[in-house]
């Protein structure tokens, strides 16, 4: 290589902070030609300082060869020992003796196809493994895209995410020849670390999927055990460490942003904080409508959130929610949207206490326009003459005119010429209460101090019909269970 040879920059590498083995994610898109010798020379620079002056970096080292060079080895992959050379050290101090070797540089190749699409994913885990002593994890993904040869190359990695075992990652876009080269079933490699501030970040575990996959976007197949092979082969109970999977995508009414709660999170919330004052244990069943369910896809118009069909209770509205997000990663949402089964569920055990020491509350939260109307028709009529209120929101853009018949404000609710004994829907689309101005906590505050305003007179029309009295002790008055349902 002629020591006059001159060299243009063409670009840098992203920055890799505490550590002497970088593995870097930006790729380089150069233009091959076969019959000229492309002459390349790459420099490795510690940076010390927020500078773009490569002047005020301390000089590691550099290698140099050629572009067919990489492109011609064994899986387009070459290893290069660095040197701090004697041409480079006359133009800059550097610590260390010319000519002396420090370390090596491997450089990976491969033609691009020319797919020219673009991939948007976002990913979120649950229960990933504790790996820092004073908190929980500070987790963060690697993508790895597998190369010709078998080895992998990075090509992405997402943000930390701090003291948390259920991140939930930005969404974020890559172009697919990046990720696969355009080829949808080539095999993607995600490690799943625990970042720390010294650059030995701990292993947590990997999986490994296609971008065909992940495109599917959330449903039961696209959640991926976390596993570590070396906790694996020592333990024989291990089971996994964690699950990564995708929390759906930015247009859905479920969308899980790391920014804000959607709308069923916020109306959850709004009616569920207040409520749960009178409730005395905090335990609330919560069961979701419509979705297929793992592991054999079975669809359910009422399962628990939490998964445990013997015990659907969740500690506090805190519990419901993470019930709810827990399940957005497990199941498939899945049509028609079938109201009946839920209502007829909680109306058997309201139906066990009618002596007035409990009143249950129900909450459904939907976004899409009822399926069995008749069924529900005759549900609602059924529950009106236990200690039952039901609270209905709508969220997102549908038309929800027909809910208007459940709520019996004017017209009462009747199935097969039978009206029902009291009011006890109360039916509100969320957008009628979304604040303009973005404020989150004023729109909650409207949607609960209206849907929550009939529930003392229809408590009192109940307790009055049943013949039920006021209690002295305030402590044996009746208190409310909060059923949630999604």
């Amino acid at each position: 290589m002629p020591l006059c040879q001159r060299f243009t920059e063409f670009g840098r590498t992203e920055v890799i902070d505490n550590t002497r083995n970088p593995d870097f994610v930006r790729k380089f898109v150069l233009d091959f030609f076969f019959e000229e010798k492309q002459n390349l020379r790459f420099d490795v620079y510690n940076v010390d300082s927020r500078s773009c002056n490569i002047s005020k970096y301390d000089f590691l080292g550099q290698t140099f060869c050629t572009l067919g060079e990489i492109i011609s080895s064994t899986g387009g992959r070459v290893e290069k020992t660095l040197s701090t050379g004697d041409d480079r050290a006359a133009i800059s101090m550097t610590i260390g003796i010319p000519g002396k070797k420090c370390g090596v540089i491997i450089f990976t190749a491969e033609e691009l196809s020319n797919c020219r699409d673009i991939a948007t994913m976002q990913l979120c885990a649950n229960k990933l493994d504790k790996k820092d002593f004073f908190g929980k994890s500070d987790p963060f993904l690697v993508f790895y895209r597998s190369n010709e040869d078998g080895t992998f190359t990075i090509c992405h990695k997402t943000e930390v995410i701090k003291n948390t075992l259920n991140p939930v990652w930005q969404s974020f876009t890559i172009p697919v020849r990046a990720l696969c080269n355009g080829d949808y079933d080539r095999t993607v490699k995600v490690d799943v670390f625990d970042w720390d501030r010294d650059g030995s970040h701990d292993f947590i575990g990997e999986f490994t999927t296609s971008y065909r996959e992940l495109s599917r976007g959330q449903n039961q197949f696209n959640v991926y055990e976390v596993l570590n092979p070396k906790k694996k082969g020592k333990k024989k109970k291990y089971v996994n460490s964690g699950t990564v999977s995708n929390p759906s995508q930015p247009t859905s009414l479920h969308y899980m942003s790391p920014y804000q709660m959607n709308s069923y999170a916020m109306a959850l919330r709004a009616v569920g904080e207040i409520i749960q004052d009178y409730d005395s244990d905090k335990l609330f069943p919560a069961y979701g409508f419509g979705a297929k369910l793992p592991p054999d896809g079975k669809i359910s118009h009422a399962f628990p959130l939490g998964g445990d069909a013997e015990n659907p209770n969740c500690l506090g509205i805190e519990g419901v929610l993470e019930a709810y997000f827990q399940s957005l990663r497990t199941v498939q949402l899945y049509g028609p949207t079938n109201f009946a089964p839920v209502i007829n569920k909680v109306a058997n055990c309201a139906a066990e206490i009618t002596d007035g020491s409990q009143y249950f509350v129900l909450l459904m939260i939907t976004d899409g326009v009822i399926s069995d109307m008749v069924q529900t028709k005759e549900a609602v009529v059924n529950a009106a003459a236990l200690p039952l209120s039901i609270i209905i929101v709508g969220v997102g853009p549908a038309e929800f005119d027909a809910m208007e018949e459940l709520d019996g404000d004017e017209v009462r609710v009747s199935s097969r010429g039978r009206l029902a004994e009291r009011d006890i829907v109360q039916f509100v689309p969320f957008r009628d209460y979304i604040d303009r101005s973005g404020n989150h906590v004023l729109s909650m505050a409207r949607l609960a101090k209206d849907v929550l305003a009939e529930i003392p007179d229809q408590l009192l029309s109940f307790m009055k019909s049943r013949g039920v009295e006021p209690r002295p002790s305030l402590s044996s008055s009746p208190l409310p269970e909060l059923h949630r349902n999604i």
